[in-house]
């Protein structure tokens, strides 16, 4: 039976996954023709996903070094897809 800290835990490695798909899509996703929308919208929903896990990991658990860390690293990626959709409504007239 899982209680709450091993959901917690289980959580917390989860919140890191989003992070870690998004820089696997960054390579795949390369290219004059890549869609960027397409990536924008996967990185927002991947992060937000991460924020969320980490965020309930954080409330299971108590500790804070795992939910900050996902925190940074999803934090970051939302802030990518954002500064990415800015560029293309800026680019497109």
């Amino acid at each position: 039976m899982l209680d709450k800290k091993k959901v917690g835990n289980i959580l917390g490695v989860t919140s890191l996954f989003p992070v870690i798909i998004s820089i696997i899509i960054f390579y795949v996703e390369r290219g004059p023709d890549a869609d960027v929308y397409f990536v924008i919208t996967i990185y927002g929903i991947l992060s937000i996903i991460g924020i969320l896990f980490a965020v309930f990991s954080w409330l299971m658990t108590k500790r804070f070094f795992l939910p900050i860390i996902s925190l940074i690293g999803n934090g970051a990626v939302l802030a990518i897809a954002f500064l990415l959709l800015l560029a293309m409504g800026i680019s497109e007239p």
